[in-house]
């Protein structure tokens, strides 16, 4: 077989093919890298690896386009990860380019079902990678997604949750929340999917005197609302008695029939696992937060 006029013509090939629609043009990539990677794996293994550097001048002297060294052994890269992760056209090159660096299946797959489930951008996905996104996942949920378990509103939620701070002042609650609604989109993103922001400082009256929740929010996936603590400190009981008043009044005066029980996050400086472990109430949450520059 001459390798190299296989390769060169399913190049040419798909040059002429990304003249249509987008999607188009991002399946026949995939599908011509695929074929060329399968090329050049066997190429290289026939006549060593000197070959793709050879390849890749000729290459781009006929069809006149640059095709480098690290080009061509990405494509081949791209043909051996699809053979372990097979999703067709449903990613670009660019982002498989930033899955190659990662190693553990698992973390993997979850990155990938991820970029397609949110149709993420390269910049997107780049962006949750770098933050770890799948490391900050609890243990159960990573068993649940490896075993293809249904995942719970609990499961969803980053630990620690990180939060932007440009600020050099000591940080309180009401600091905590201001940081915390200047990148609420962000900040939805760290506790799951499908939140929709309702209010901070939602006021409730109990008796005769007032309470704020700190935040409320909906999740229409869960078909819940969501009550959100902020506290500076590390986990304490009376935390836990503070959300599940908030939480009872919600379902007592906003909840319809048709939703779910609320749920209560409490996001602390430092998680205390007993506190939780005897609250009893499957209701609340508790997470630590991280703040970064």
């Amino acid at each position: 077989m001459n390798y190299y006029n296989e390769i060169k013509n399913e190049l040419i090939n798909n040059e002429i093919n990304r003249k249509v629609k987008e999607y188009e043009i991002n399946r026949s990539d995939i599908e011509t890298y695929c074929k060329v990677g399968k090329l050049l794996l066997e190429a290289g293994n026939k006549y060593g690896e000197g070959i793709i550097r050879d390849y890749s001048v000729r290459l781009t002297n006929d069809i006149g386009k640059k095709y480098s060294v690290r080009y061509l052994f990405d494509i081949r890269k791209l043909y051996i990860f699809i053979k372990v992760h097979p999703v067709g056209s449903l990613l670009t090159i660019s982002h498989y380019r930033l899955l190659f660096k990662l190693h553990d299946n698992n973390e993997i797959n979850y990155y990938i079902g991820e970029a397609i489930k949110r149709n993420l951008s390269k910049r997107q996905l780049q962006e949750i990678i770098k933050n770890k996104e799948y490391e900050r996942l609890p243990e159960s949920t990573k068993n649940k997604l490896i075993n293809k378990e249904e995942t719970s509103i609990e499961d969803n939620i980053m630990n620690p949750i990180i939060i932007r701070n440009n600020s050099n002042d000591e940080i309180n609650e009401k600091l905590l929340q201001k940081l915390i609604l200047e990148d609420i989109t962000n900040f939805m993103k760290e506790l799951g999917n499908g939140y929709s922001f309702i209010d901070n400082e939602y006021k409730i009256k109990i008796g005769n005197s007032y309470n704020y929740i700190d935040l409320l929010f909906y999740n229409i996936i869960f078909n819940c609302y969501v009550v959100v603590e902020l506290k500076v400190t590390e986990l304490r009981k009376e935390h836990i008695g503070q959300i599940q008043v908030y939480i009872n009044y919600i379902d007592n005066n906003l909840k319809t029939i048709n939703q779910n029980k609320t749920i209560g996050i409490i996001i602390c400086r430092q998680d205390n696992e007993y506190v939780i472990k005897y609250s009893s109430d499957e209701r609340i949450i508790a997470r630590e937060y991280e703040l970064v520059s």
